[in-house]
């Protein structure tokens, strides 16, 4: 894979030649542009950096700390550490920034930077075109030897993130811990196998833990999506646990299966969060454009407005302050609540799920069957860096003219029973390809139509 920039981050396989992958200079100069506009800002020299399982962090965070040091930037290490608790560790720390070393649901050859700004948020779209320019031209002043960044590790962050959990308004601890509910996670080998039993414990939920050797070794593919999932679909259909959990390597999505081995998903996470939160707290929602309508069905079912953003977090962040949204996310598994950071956490949304669980005295089984309907398939078509994809863009929309479109974020085209998302990947050279129907069948003949002119 080529080395990928964008306002993800950076994003390669380890290994190969500079400039081609994610390689060692690779890593220093990018790191290097971020330290450096990092401090063009006037921010706190001070960053916060944090780990997935992966075989190559070692590596990669001892080359991230000692650029950031070599520009006089202090770093709190937090070693092993999901997205979300570097995001709510920058904060803790009154950082000027930081960066999660972690290639998300990609396999174990990947890697990535994903940079965070003061507010334990990705960085803009702005802020990293200036860093990447920076990082291009390579005029970088490094510190003077009296004047190099300290190595300050924190084991504490964990613990501060769950407190903060803990203590959010809408998760009902002691409804809980009343019920001694059982789950089944999948770990997937990485840091989800930290996190999510230390919250369990807290929440005197007993938590049965698959693929919990935390070695980056990962037993399946790592994205959370069904055709990946037959081991904890198939353990959730013996086990009297009342919820099977799927998280990613960091920890940032979060994908539910119910009793009897039901696959309720990643896009239905966040409709069931919303639902919950909506019934306590007024206000509208937000997702992305490539996810499931149920999501809309629950806003306004509370009478409440739901608002699509672009695909990416930051968008959706984004679209959420501008709105003055009470919860948000993707349909990936993706939940954002900002009454405890704008960031993407599962532990929140399991802890919301859970809450709703206690208080409703629903099955998560039962909570599905209350919403709407629809199949979505995520589809993808590998394209070569030279791909004129706008070209194919105005392909399908002579195609399907009479069909209304929507180009906030590549190409979406709204069916009367269900739509298809065409974007370009930020982190892949791909076409992802999003269908939704009331069927599997119909969902992929909308989107076989659309494809066929890709």
């Amino acid at each position: 894979m080529a080395l990928k920039k964008s306002i993800s981050g950076f994003r390669g396989t380890i290994g190969g030649k500079a400039g081609a992958n994610l390689t060692p200079v690779d890593i220093v100069s990018n790191v290097a542009g971020y330290g450096a506009w990092l401090l063009e800002t006037g921010a706190k020299p001070l960053v916060v950096i944090g780990r997935d399982g992966r075989p190559s962090g070692p590596i990669v965070k001892t080359l991230t700390a000692a650029t950031l040091q070599s520009l006089g930037i202090d770093v709190i290490d937090l070693d092993f550490a999901t997205t979300p608790t570097v995001e709510v560790a920058v904060k803790q720390h009154d950082a000027g920034g930081g960066i999660i070393l972690s290639a998300s649901h990609n396999p174990k050859e990947y890697n990535a930077l994903k940079l965070l700004n003061g507010e334990g948020e990705f960085i803009s779209a702005a802020a990293g075109a200036r860093l990447m320019e920076i990082a291009e031209l390579g005029d970088i002043e490094y510190a003077a030897v009296d004047d190099l960044g300290k190595l300050l590790p924190d084991g504490t962050a964990l613990q501060h993130h769950i407190s903060l959990v803990l203590a959010h308004p809408l998760v009902e601890v002691e409804a809980i811990r009343k019920q001694n509910f059982r789950i089944v996670l999948d770990a997937v080998n990485s840091v989800g196998a930290i996190a999510i039993p230390a919250l369990c414990r807290e929440l005197n939920v007993v938590c049965e833990v698959i693929n919990g050797e935390l070695n980056g070794e990962f037993a399946h593919n790592p994205e959370p999506l069904p055709e990946n999932m037959t081991q904890l679909i198939e353990r959730m259909e013996t086990s009297e646990a009342n919820l099977g959990v799927a998280v990613d390597p960091d920890v940032d999505r979060l994908a539910l299966i119910g009793p009897g081995g039901r696959w309720i998903g990643e896009e239905y996470t966040l409709a069931v969060v919303a639902d919950y939160v909506l019934s306590r707290t007024p206000g509208p929602v937000v997702s992305n454009l490539s996810s499931s309508r149920v999501v809309a069905d629950v806003a306004k079912s509370y009478g409440h407005d739901y608002h699509a953003a672009a695909v990416g977090e930051v968008n959706v962040v984004e679209k959420m302050k501008a709105v003055g949204a009470v919860i948000g996310g993707e349909g990936n598994g993706g939940i954002i609540d900002p009454a405890l950071h704008y960031g993407r956490d599962s532990l929140i949304g399991l802890a919301l799920v859970l809450s709703h669980l206690a208080t409703s005295g629903k099955t998560i089984n039962e909570l599905r069957d209350g919403y709407p309907h629809y199949e979505m398939i995520k589809d993808k078509k590998a394209v070569a860096d030279s791909y004129d994809l706008n070209a194919a863009f105005v392909r399908v929309k002579a195609k399907f003219s009479s069909v209304p479109t929507n180009e906030v974020d590549g190409l979406k085209l709204d069916f009367p029973d269900g739509w298809v998302h065409l974007r370009a990947s930020n982190t892949e050279p791909i076409v992802r390809v999003y269908a939704e129907a009331p069927s599997v069948a119909r969902a992929k003949e909308l989107a076989g139509g659309v494809m066929a002119e890709l």
